[in-house]
C-alpha cells in the first residue's frame, strides 16, 4: 500500500495514535537489541549455553507482554476498552520475577560480566515502568511507580548479598531510568487523549455552529409569523362568529385576513431570501478565518473592481461555503487555495482546491453539490468537482458573462 493510503487517508488524532502505537512496539525491540542481544554477547562462553539462552528468552517474551500491555492501554486511554488491570498485574509481577532471577543468577555466579546484572535489571524495568504508567489516570499515581521500582530493587539486592553501596547504585539507576520512561510513556498518554478531545471538539463544534444558524433561522421566523399569525386566527374568529349573525362586516375582517396573509407571504420570503443569499466577500473571508482557525494553511485570492451582479455574488458565495464546509468535514487538509478570477471574455471562475483527499469516500455522496450545480444553472454556470494530481481535490465554478471591470488581485494568508 502506498504512503498515500495509510497515512493522508488518516486524521490528525489517528496519526498521532498511529505515531504513539508504533513507538510504543518499537519499545520492544529496543528491550530485545539492547537488553537481550547485549546479555547474550556478554555470557557467551562465560556461563552454560542453556543460562543464555533462557536469560535471552526471558527478555524477549517480557519485552512482548511489554508491548502487548502497552497497547492494550492505549486502547484504554481512548475508551476502546477496559483498563487492563490484570494485564498490569502480570507485568509486574513478570519484572518482579526477572529482577529476583537475575540477582540469583548473578549470586550464583551465572551472570559473567559484573555489569551484566544491572544492565538487564534496569533496562527490564523501566520499560515495565513506563508500561505500567500507561495505565494509570492520575500523575499522583504515576509519581510513585519509578520510586517504589528502585524501592524493591534496592531492597532485593541487599537480600542477595550485594554490598549497600552496590545496592544504593543499582536503586539509583532503576530510578533514573524508570523516572523517564514514566515521564515519555505518561506524556505520551496524556498527549493523545488530548489530541482526540481537540478532535471530538471540533466536531462538537461545527454542529454547534450548524444548530445555532437552525435557531437563528426559527427565531426569525418565529418573529415574523408569530404576531401576523395571531392576528390572523382572531381576525378569522370575529369573521366567523358575525358570519353566523350575517353580518357585513365579515367580509371586511375576511378582506383583512386577506391583507395580513399576503404581507406575511411576503415577509416570509424576504427572511428565506437573506438566508439563501450570501455575499462572496464575506464568505471569502468567513472561510479564511474558518481554515485559518482549523490550523490550515489558507491562500485567498480574489479580484477586485467593478462590483458582481448580485445573482453572481450569492452563487458563487454558496459555493465557497459549500466547499469550505466539505474541506473540513472530508479528508485531513492542511492547506488549501480558494481563487476567483475573470477572463477576457468576462467570464468568473472559482477553484476551491486543497490536499489530504482520502484515497476511498467516507459515506455516500451529500446533496451539496447537486444543489450548486441548480444554482449555477440558474446563470447558466457550471461546476466541477473531483481528485487532481498529487493527492489533492479541486472544486471549479464558472459563471459566463460581461467583464467584472478592471481586476487588481489581493492575497490573505492565514
Amino acid at each position: 500500500m502506498k504512503l498515500s493510503g495509510w497515512w493522508k487517508n488518516r486524521s490528525s488524532a489517528e496519526k498521532v495514535e498511529l505515531y504513539t502505537r508504533w513507538s510504543f512496539h518499537f519499545f520492544v525491540v529496543i528491550e530485545i537489541v539492547s537488553i537481550g542481544l547485549a546479555a547474550l554477547g556478554a555470557t557467551a562462553g562465560k556461563v552454560p549455553a542453556l543460562v543464555t539462552v533462557a536469560v535471552f528468552l526471558t527478555v524477549c517474551a517480557h519485552s512482548l507482554v511489554i508491548g502487548f500491555l502497552s497497547s492494550r492501554a492505549l486502547d484504554w486511554i481512548l475508551g476502546r476498552r477496559e483498563q487492563p488491570v490484570r494485564l498490569a498485574v502480570t507485568v509486574a509481577g513478570l519484572t518482579a520475577a526477572v529482577t529476583l532471577g537475575v540477582l540469583g543468577l548473578r549470586a550464583a555466579g551465572l551472570t559473567g560480566d559484573e555489569g551484566v546484572a544491572p544492565t538487564l535489571i534496569a533496562g527490564t524495568t523501566c520499560f515495565a515502568s513506563g508500561a505500567l504508567v500507561l495505565c494509570m489516570r492520575e500523575v499522583r499515581q504515576m509519581r510513585y511507580v519509578a520510586p517504589a521500582t528502585a524501592a524493591f530493587v534496592g531492597l532485593a539486592s541487599l537480600a542477595f548479598g550485594i554490598s549497600p553501596g552496590g545496592s544504593a547504585g543499582m536503586a539509583v539507576g532503576v530510578l533514573l531510568s524508570s523516572a523517564f520512561l514514566c515521564f515519555a510513556c505518561g506524556f505520551s498518554g496524556w498527549l493523545l487523549d488530548t489530541v482526540y478531545e481537540l478532535d471530538r471538539a471540533r466536531e462538537v463544534q461545527a454542529q454547534l455552529a450548524v444548530a445555532e444558524e437552525r435557531l437563528r433561522f426559527g427565531r426569525d421566523l418565529h418573529d415574523v409569523m408569530g404576531r401576523n399569525l395571531a392576528v390572523i386566527a382572531l381576525k378569522s374568529e370575529l369573521a366567523v362568529q358575525l358570519a353566523r349573525r350575517e353580518r357585513p362586516e365579515a367580509v371586511d375582517q375576511m378582506i383583512e385576513v386577506q391583507r395580513i396573509a399576503r404581507e406575511s407571504q411576503k415577509e416570509v420570503r424576504d427572511v428565506v431570501r437573506g438566508y439563501r443569499e450570501a455575499n462572496l466577500a464575506v464568505e471569502l473571508e468567513g472561510a479564511r478565518g474558518v481554515l485559518h482557525a482549523a490550523g490550515m494553511d489558507c491562500l485567498v485570492e480574489y479580484e477586485q473592481g467593478r462590483e458582481l451582479p448580485a445573482e453572481a455574488q450569492s452563487a458563487l458565495g454558496w459555493v465557497v461555503r459549500e466547499a469550505t464546509t466539505n474541506v473540513l468535514r472530508h479528508g485531513d487538509a492542511r492547506s488549501c487555495v480558494i481563487r476567483l478570477t475573470a477572463g477576457p471574455s468576462g467570464a468568473l471562475t472559482l477553484v476551491v482546491e486543497n490536499d489530504g483527499v482520502p484515497k476511498a469516500p467516507a459515506g455516500p455522496p451529500g446533496s451539496g453539490l447537486a444543489g450548486l450545480r441548480e444554482r449555477l444553472a440558474v446563470l447558466d454556470g457550471t461546476l466541477e468537482a473531483g481528485p487532481v494530481d498529487g493527492g489533492r481535490f479541486r472544486l471549479r465554478a464558472r459563471i459566463p458573462g460581461p467583464a467584472a471591470g478592471p481586476i487588481r488581485e489581493l492575497e490573505a494568508r492565514a
